[in-house]
């Protein structure tokens, strides 16, 4: 891991861009973290878009963790910002609008397409950087994940067992095979539901929640499009990462 710039914000927080071989990241550190007393850790997931693109809602998310005494931290996913086009996966997202701008159902194949590939190239790179951000003496455990693509959540949840909670976002499609994954996940979750999310499945999305196999898991749905997220659905994401991670 390779720290290429540094800013302390408005409220104490410091952030830090850095590179993990060709992966750019950013690592949000409290004030509160030292040596002495390092900070638990949450990874944000976000959309393929780019960093650049999420930066507002990313550091938004970040701070919010900050005040609650956790550091936070998020990589590039493939194919997205600056990182080497990905051809596959700009095939599968053509195929998706065409499809939902024709107003057609969108099939398992794209689905599968569009989501499987990007699940094995991430989540490896996510537990490289998990590595990383681990060995700095101002970060420790335990870890929590937070946010979507929900696909790449749920293989975390099953693969690393560093990661001990799961704030989940219902927002993006769901292959067949992540059904079968999910039963698999054991640690708490809270996952979050835009009840009239105009790009997501609402009953896959219940069917979803319904398979994870975690003793421990709640429901948290809002009316609302994708992008209305009440601020006191963040609130209570916030207090069960405090329940779990502190």
């Amino acid at each position: 891991m390779h720290f290429t710039s540094e800013q302390h914000l408005d409220d104490g927080v410091l952030e830090r861009e850095f590179t993990l071989g060709e992966i750019p990241g950013i690592l949000w550190t409290p004030a509160s973290a030292s040596t002495s007393a390092p900070a638990p850790l949450i990874l944000l997931g976000h959309p393929p878009l780019g960093l650049r693109t999420m930066y507002p809602r990313l550091a938004g998310r970040a701070r919010h963790a900050a005040a609650d005494g956790f550091a936070a931290a998020t990589i590039e996913l493939p194919g997205s910002g600056d990182r080497p086009r990905w051809a596959a996966a700009e095939q599968a997202r053509a195929d998706l609008r065409r499809a939902m701008e024709a107003g057609e159902p969108v099939g398992d194949e794209i689905i599968d397409a569009l989501v499987l590939p990007l699940v094995e190239k991430s989540v490896p790179e996510w537990q490289a950087a998990l590595d990383a951000l681990l060995s700095l003496p101002e970060i420790g455990g335990p870890v929590g994940y937070s946010g979507g693509v929900i696909s790449i959540g749920i293989r975390l949840a099953v693969v690393e067992p560093r990661i001990s909670a799961a704030v989940l976002f219902a927002g993006s499609l769901v292959p067949a095979a992540m059904f079968e994954e999910a039963r698999r996940v054991t640690i708490p979750l809270h996952v979050l539901l835009q009840w009239d999310d105009e790009g997501n499945d609402r009953q896959a999305a219940l069917d979803l929640f319904d398979a994870f196999g975690s003793k421990e898991k709640t429901l948290h749905a809002n009316m609302g499009g994708h992008s209305g997220v009440p601020q006191f659905a963040g609130d209570a994401a916030a207090r069960f990462f405090a329940r779990h991670l502190h």
